[in-house]
């Protein structure tokens, strides 16, 4: 009898998984193609960013994107890497990224049925220090005959989304709508292997997370809502507070570490909030404004910006009550 070892011969791969999860759902097999595409386009990133230094990637393109921010050079390399690979599995009809001002329209014989806003490269600011990026990515159902009609639909919507994390390691983790999975990334065969099959949130936790340094501007709700956690007054003990200035990287401590709230500012609603905002709720999560869960906002512009706190149910319900305190005396 040969010896294996600790080798395993069954491995869920990614592309196993949807598969598998297709074949469940009777599926045309047009979503899974397309998150394969996703899938080889996060690999090709993940490939540039563990060489950016090597092949002189770090560093700013010269230039500034729709929504106001420094573009790097990976921003650039990683944005069309997505383009690329979503539009060869000819399942899209309209992309909407970061990096571009309008929605992008596929080509007619290049079509498929759904619609993919991304932020290719989330944190970038992050790139030439070494810290965690990601990408960001949520897919809907085309259904509209004016296609840019089609990117702007609520969250709700949604057949799929899910983020990738450089870090450490590369792992992809995403949610087709029946609860989150994670699969890392094994170089040795260059394929995704689930690692994390149901991911569950806790529903209450003892860490934060969101950038101090813009106290001067918060609402007056996160102020006192801060101050709870920083000096209880039950007697229990404070919060601890960390902070990366991605939000993959943040959000992803909410799933697999310690982290259990994540107060962010205005981010864009379309390909960052959505995209979270539904994992979180298919982990047991809650994602919202202070007044309206992210998932029911319907967009109004390809780049809108929306206040977001997510994280475990119970703080993220305090936050609520507390928010609604201050605003109900205005």
């Amino acid at each position: 009898m040969t010896d294996r070892g600790s080798f395993d011969t069954n491995v869920v791969t990614l592309t196993r998984f949807l598969l598998e999860e297709g074949r469940k759902a009777k599926g045309t097999g047009e979503l899974t193609t397309l998150l394969n595409a996703m899938c080889t386009a996060v690999k090709a990133i993940s490939s540039a960013v563990r060489k950016a230094g090597i092949a002189h990637l770090y560093g700013i393109a010269g230039s500034t994107n729709v929504t106001g921010d420094q573009v790097k050079k990976l921003d650039i390399l990683s944005n069309d890497l997505v383009i690329n690979m979503i539009k060869s599995s000819f399942t899209s009809c309209v992309l909407v990224t970061e990096e571009h001002e309008n929605a992008i329209i596929v080509e007619p014989d290049r079509r498929g049925k759904y619609v993919v806003c991304f932020d290719p490269l989330d944190g970038s600011s992050n790139i030439d220090c070494l810290a965690s990026i990601g990408t960001i990515f949520a897919i809907y159902r085309k259904t509209a005959s004016r296609l840019e009609k089609d990117a702007l639909q609520p969250g709700r919507n949604l057949v799929a989304a899910g983020y990738a994390l450089y870090g450490s390691a590369t792992m992809i983790v995403l949610s087709t709508g029946q609860g989150v999975n994670c699969f890392m990334l094994d170089p040795a065969i260059g394929e995704f292997i689930l690692v994390d099959r149901d991911v569950k949130i806790k529903k209450k936790g003892k860490i934060y997370s969101l950038n101090e340094g813009y106290a001067l501007y918060f609402d007056p709700a996160v102020t006192e809502y801060l101050q709870k956690k920083k000096f209880p007054e039950d007697g229990s003990a404070p919060y601890g507070a960390r902070y990366v200035g991605s939000m993959v990287a943040d959000v992803h401590r909410t799933y697999l570490c310690y982290l259990r709230l994540v107060l962010c500012s205005r981010l864009r609603l379309l390909y960052e909030c959505n995209p979270i905002a539904f994992i979180m709720e298919q982990a047991g999560g809650m994602a919202t404004t202070g007044t309206t869960n992210i998932l029911d906002i319907q967009p109004e512009s390809l780049h809108q910006r929306v206040p977001v706190v997510m994280g475990s149910p119970d703080d993220v319900q305090e936050y609520i009550s507390i928010f609604q305190k201050h605003h109900e005396k205005q």
